[in-house]
């Protein structure tokens, strides 16, 4: 009965890592549980990151809304603007006053000449006249 003895097979460093990793025993090593606060922190700060990556995108979103609303209220002042100046010329003024009854003057503007002294007897009543 000779057996024949085999030499032991020393288990690669690689596969035991592995294997403590997949098996549990990794997390109930001493050295993870005092970088548990390390982990947490780690772990906090990735959830700030991912709602502060949220809140940037809301922003720039609410950003890009605004941009266009700013565009059409620019269109629409440019029409407003463009009306009111078309509206206000003077053949369109006299065109809408002839319903009214009104007609435009063929007369130029009169230029008036006062003196200081007729100016003074129109505003003081009390003078008397000379």
């Amino acid at each position: 009965m000779d057996e024949e003895v085999r030499p032991v097979r020393k288990q690669k460093r690689i596969s035991k890592s592995l294997h403590d990793f997949l098996g549990g025993d990794y997390l109930s090593r001493e050295s993870v549980f005092r970088n548990l606060p390390f982990l947490l922190f780690l772990a906090i700060l990735a959830v700030f990151y991912i709602g502060n990556t949220y809140y940037a995108e809301k922003t720039f979103k609410e950003i890009e809304r605004t941009k266009a609303e700013l565009k059409e209220l620019r269109y629409q002042y440019i029409t407003a603007k463009e009306a009111l100046m078309y509206n206000s010329r003077l053949t369109e003024v006299a065109k809408r006053v002839t319903a009214c009854g009104l007609k435009e003057t063929t007369l130029p503007p009169w230029k008036i000449y006062y003196s200081a002294k007729s100016l003074k007897t129109a505003l003081d009543p009390d003078t008397k006249k000379e």
